[in-house]
């Protein structure tokens, strides 16, 4: 069973999540140069403070609670100070590029708790071989979005597609390091519907997902009222379900799927040219 991960600093949302087997809290304290690195897009802005960590780590009572932090600067070691004394399970360390800077980060939190790497830049996935070895490391998780812009990649399932997963997920498995990657929408939804992406999920051997703000659709306010519970129910026996195909099904859907983002690929860069004429 894969870890979803849920972001919030919503202390209900958090208690709702923790009912449910195989949820992993997700407080994202990240906002240093996001803004502008992302700058046109339709992509989340945090505006969690350190103060919620404390107030979704008391709700929790199975869940583990991952915490990322800002990218390595003056202030980490009085940042991590902070979110461990309230409860942070682990910490997560965004844009990073050398592996210098992830050794950094792993010697201070000297083993207080254990360390994710989020690897989304074009430098920490060819420098991979180099770090994947950091003390206090347990995981790899790879930021699709982020990653697929310093890629010069114009959709963010391409990475995928191009197979650089796989050598990611081979690398740091064999390091005996759990993987993970991206968002997922609901099972029939998405550019890349989730089904698919959750395939390709089972099929590398990921240990984790984040369900996507699009697994939230924007007009439910109430995700009791709305059938939550029943949407990770219905991811819950698609895992299953997928974890059962044969080998020759797994290279089907992985040739079917290739194809499919390559196509979305291929419209989104018509659509800008067209747009530009």
């Amino acid at each position: 069973m894969m870890d979803f991960l849920q972001i919030t600093n919503d202390p209900d949302m958090a208690r709702r999540c923790d009912a449910l087997p195989g949820m992993r809290l997700f407080v994202d304290l990240e906002v240093h140069g996001k803004a502008a690195r992302q700058a046109g897009r339709n992509t989340f802005i945090s505006t969690h403070q350190p103060q919620d960590v404390g107030r979704v780590k008391a709700e929790l009572r199975r869940s583990q609670l991952m915490v990322r932090v800002n990218p390595l600067h003056e202030g980490t070691a009085a940042e991590l100070d902070t979110v461990l004394k309230q409860g942070a399970d682990s910490v997560m360390l965004p844009m990073f590029q050398t592996p210098g800077e992830l050794r950094a980060f792993s010697r201070i939190v000297a083993g207080r708790v254990p360390v994710v790497a989020l690897l989304e830049t074009a430098d920490a996935l060819h420098s991979l071989d180099a770090w994947v070895d950091t003390p206090g490391l347990s995981e790899v998780f790879v930021g699709l979005n982020d990653l697929h812009l310093s890629l010069g990649c114009g959709f963010m399932f391409e990475p995928l597609a191009q197979g650089l997963l796989d050598r990611v997920s081979e690398r740091v498995r064999s390091q005996g390091l759990r993987f993970g990657f991206g968002g997922i929408a609901r099972l029939n939804e998405g550019l890349v519907p989730g089904r698919d992406v959750l395939a390709e999920h089972v099929r590398l051997g990921s240990a984790a997902v984040i369900l996507s703000r699009t697994f939230h659709h924007p007009s439910e306010q109430n995700a009791a009222a709305h059938g939550f519970d029943d949407e990770v129910a219905a991811l819950r026996q698609a895992e299953r379900d997928l974890s059962k195909r044969t080998s020759q099904q797994v290279e089907s859907d992985r040739s079917r799927i290739r194809g499919l983002i390559e196509s979305v690929a291929a419209s989104m860069v018509r659509r800008s040219a067209e747009g530009m004429a």
